[in-house]
């Protein structure tokens, strides 16, 4: 039963509770989360540990004048709940559904979207800024957790945070998680709990012997707590956050209702940029996301009273055997070095890391450094492969540029989840890589069209001795036949799969096999499609490409990606360099806008890149009576 939940529908309504009743509502809404996300999937474990924290931070703040800003957005499933959208809090991360993230377009509640991590502080501080240069006197909050602040771009912001002295609340979610376990020096540094069974039964102790010691005990005992503050000067992150110019206030336990609004309510008044630190523990209040909070941090559907997710079934997933094969490649070749940043369960790299300890490293929410770090070590002669989301890879393009590129290093960046990623929208979405990699010198960039080929093109790139990167889709292959052994393909050499005379279906990566079925649906309409698994986006097998041209005088390209710069743009390029003209020419891909989520099929579905799709612009495209040569070049 939910009394308290049912009433709130804005954060008014959270301010008319009693603070003793804000306890109950916690516990509503905790059973919300894990009743709706069982059934709909989403970052749950995250969520569950920020419960208090949102309340709180509603009742003590007066959103949307005061400006509550989520970092990355896995934390933000109360405060969206609480700001209105609890009746259609089960259709987040749906097709047409509310978004799994803030967005600016949903609420006013939601003053700046977020799917990546690491920008809450910076994006703070600017509206802050704005603030004072407009003479507001509203409050600005950005709440950011431990994992977001191994990040670069989060000590940027607080050294100029301290630097400007603008009225800037932090609140520092530790829970020792990003997605895995944080790691690195920093991390550890700030989750250092001096509230541990230790410290007290300690504490407890000493105060019991102190105090027993006639005449002399009590101002010992004074002395002692003198000293207790300035010993957790140094034993707690207070001394780097004041050196950063923060009023620091911490460590609060964070699921502690009473003492978070006490404390905030001071924290409010205060002037200047101010961090307060708040311990959670993420999958709070469910024994099995508590045990397991990497499991459940981006969870499907599953069972509440047994924790068990339900299976999804069918072929391994692609990142599965992007890990099998970096394991198995590693064992011939202590050479072969993986880098992830903060995901070896999404990337597939927990089982290099078991196997290989010596040769993993986790870098933490570092994409930038991640990338650079994987240069030093190409430096040295050895082998990187940093396997990165696509979406994140974007973070840091100049060292792909400057770094690498330049330098000739022979890194292989692993884009996992590239192409339409399914129901964490536009933030997510890997439709970019293509074109923001194949315009830079020295790199090679390919796709494979399924999971066999993709454990070749792993091989293919660890042994490319140049920069190199390898992009992949989410979820699960054909669950076709896989050969032995990993074998390694010339580069620049695409494959021909059918043969046809009236246009060359010309696909890369996942939208090689619809491109078959495509020639099959236009084949029992009398249109004989000739289909090219491509492989390569960079370089193109221009014999092979400028072949079928020249045969067909027809070419349809397709690819997940931006049409702007991408694959299609590439094919288009080659034509015109060799001078080939009246060759008609259809692009299919993502079009000049941000998708949004649902799953992977029905987005297809919608941009025309299913079977169906492919094969009824082919059609449209065939009718058109007059072909539109390229200019020729003067």
């Amino acid at each position: 039963m939910s009394k308290h939940l049912n009433t709130i529908n804005s954060p008014a309504d959270l301010k008319q509770l009693k603070e003793e009743e804000l306890i109950q509502l916690a516990e509503e809404v905790r059973r919300f989360l894990l009743e709706t996300v069982s059934r709909t999937g989403g970052h749950l474990a995250s969520n569950l540990g920020c419960v208090e924290l949102t309340l709180a931070l509603h009742y003590c703040f007066n959103s949307p004048q005061d400006r509550i800003i989520w970092d990355v957005g896995h934390q933000a499933y109360t405060h969206k709940i609480v700001t209105g959208r609890r009746d259609r809090f089960h259709t987040q991360r749906q097709y047409h559904g509310i978004s799994g993230f803030p967005k600016r377009t949903e609420s006013a509640h939601d003053p700046f979207g977020a799917g990546h991590s690491s920008t809450s502080i910076s994006a703070g501080l600017g509206m802050a800024a704005a603030d004072g240069l407009k003479g507001a006197k509203d409050k600005v909050i950005a709440v950011i957790g431990d994992g977001s602040m191994t990040a670069g771009m989060a000590f940027e912001a607080l050294n100029q945070a301290g630097h400007l002295r603008k009225n800037l609340i932090v609140i520092l979610n530790d829970n020792e998680m990003s997605i895995s376990r944080n790691v690195g020096a920093f991390s550890s540094f700030v989750s250092r709990k001096l509230s541990g069974s230790y410290y007290r039964d300690l504490k407890k102790e000493m105060q019991g012997l102190l105090a027993s010691i006639p005449a002399i005990g009590g101002n010992i005992l004074k002395f002692a707590r003198k000293a207790e503050n300035s010993l957790k000067g140094f034993l707690t992150p207070s001394a780097l956050f004041e050196a950063l110019g923060f009023e620091y206030i911490g460590p609060l336990q964070g699921h502690n209702l009473p003492q978070l609004v006490e404390v905030l309510r001071n924290v409010r008044d205060l002037e200047g940029p101010v961090l307060v630190h708040v311990m959670t523990t993420k999958g709070k209040g469910y024994p099995p996301a508590e045990n397991n909070p990497a499991q459940f941090h981006g969870v499907g559907p599953f069972d509440v009273a047994t924790g068990k997710v339900r299976a999804k079934g069918g072929a391994k997933s692609y990142t599965g055997i992007f890990g099998d094969t970096m394991v198995r490649l590693a064992a011939e070749d202590p050479k072969i070095i993986a880098i992830t940043a903060a995901m070896p369960d999404g990337t597939g790299l927990s089982p290099f890391a078991k196997a290989y300890p010596d040769r993993f490293f986790d870098v933490g929410i570092a994409e930038q450094h991640a990338l650079t770090f994987a240069a030093g070590l190409a430096a040295e002669g050895f082998r990187p492969v940093a396997a990165i989301y696509s979406s994140f890879t974007q973070r840091a393009y100049d060292q792909v540029f400057h770094d690498i590129c330049l330098q000739k290093l022979p890194v292989t960046l692993a884009l996992d989840r590239a192409g339409l990623v399914g129901d964490d929208g536009p933030t997510h979405h890997g439709v970019f890589d293509l074109s923001y990699l194949r315009h830079l010198p020295e790199m090679t960039l390919m796709a494979p069209k399924d999971e066999n080929e993709l454990q070749h093109m792993v091989k293919t790139a660890v042994y490319a001795d140049l920069p190199i990167a390898l992009r992949y889709p989410r979820g699960n292959g054909y669950g076709i036949p896989m050969d032995q052994e990993p074998a390694i393909l010339p580069i620049g050499k695409g494959e021909l799969l059918a043969e046809g005379e009236d246009l060359a279906l010309v696909a890369i990566g996942v939208t090689v096999y619809p491109a078959l079925e495509a020639a099959e649906i236009l084949r029992g309409k009398g249109i004989r499609a000739a289909v090219v698994n491509a492989r390569f986006v960079k370089p193109l097998d221009r014999e092979l490409l400028l072949g079928w041209a020249r045969r067909t005088g027809c070419l349809v390209t397709v690819e997940e990606n931006a049409l702007q710069g991408g694959f299609g743009s590439a094919v288009l390029e080659l034509l015109e360099e060799e001078r080939v003209t009246g060759i008609k020419v259809k692009r299919l891909g993502i079009p000049d806008r941000f998708i949004e989520q649902g799953s992977q099929s029905q987005l297809r579905r919608d941009l025309g890149l299913d079977a169906e799709g492919i094969a009824a612009a082919v059609e449209a495209f065939l009718m058109q009576k007059v072909a539109v040569p390229l200019a020729r070049v003067k």
